[in-house]
């Protein structure tokens, strides 16, 4: 028996990392749902699954607006009977937070607050509910080690990924005993062998030589640490941060 099998898997953020979850979660026998601004991306990684032999569904999903969470919530467990996890991916990319705190226009700021952090306590508010009534479940958040590095810019970011683990970590003690896990990766510099090659040689040996491996972070290291943070392999992490960086920043 595959370790995720008979789960259902909610992904809201299909993209990259989340494309590469959605194909880990249904490799391992996950139902999963596909959720993306971009119904486009949902749908195809959907069919994709699909025609590989998994059981899979894309919709659109606008991490901003509660009632799309809502409805994808509502469809996942209409479609496959329920909601064993959901994993939380989405974010705000805002050319404005490419500045300091001095730099940064408020608007901007109010935008990446709004969808990183709102739109992060919405997805959990929503998922809870049918999570817990099925007996429990998993959430995994994914976070950046811009949470807590310092950075002199993205000050936005930054900031909505340091108040994501405390979001996590509020879910891992107050719903525990309802049978909730709770956990964030954090991922280092993570590279899709399809946009590597046009990325600056010197860039891509420097990512390099910065990690303790020597390897450039891929999607389905993220997907891998994820899927086990998903499954029974994981009942006893709880309230983590699982930094996936290959070395280039250690915490304990």
């Amino acid at each position: 028996m595959k370790r995720l099998e008979d789960k259902v898997i909610l992904i809201a953020g299909g993209g990259g990392i989340g494309n590469e979850m959605a194909r880990r979660y249904a490799s391992e026998g996950a139902s999963v749902v596909i959720g993306d601004i971009d119904a486009a991306i949902a749908t195809t990684a959907a069919r994709d699954i699909s025609e590989a032999g998994g059981s899979a569904i894309g919709l659109e999903l606008d991490g901003s607006e509660e009632d799309s969470i809502a409805e994808a919530v509502k469809l996942t467990c209409s479609r496959f009977g329920g909601l064993d996890g959901i994993n939380i991916n989405f974010t705000q990319p805002n050319e404005g937070d490419t500045l300091d705190v001095l730099g940064i226009p408020m608007a901007d700021w109010d935008e990446v607050t709004r969808v990183n952090q709102r739109g992060y306590v919405l997805c959990t508010r929503h998922a809870l509910p049918p999570m817990i009534e099925r007996g429990g479940g998993s959430i995994v958040y994914t976070i950046s080690d811009a949470a807590y590095l310092g950075m002199s810019e993205r000050v936005g970011y930054s900031m909505s990924k340091a108040a994501t683990t405390a979001l996590m970590r509020h879910v891992a003690r107050r719903f525990g005993r309802d049978g909730i896990r709770a956990n964030a990766i954090a991922p280092g510099l993570i590279v899709h062998e399809k946009v590597e090659e046009m990325m600056p040689a010197d860039f891509l040996e420097s990512s390099k030589a910065s990690t303790l491996t020597g390897n450039l972070g891929r999607p389905s290291d993220i997907a891998a640490v994820a899927a086990l943070l998903m499954s029974e392999d994981g009942c006893h992490v709880t309230g983590q941060i699982i930094n996936v960086n290959g070395g280039s920043l250690m915490r304990p």
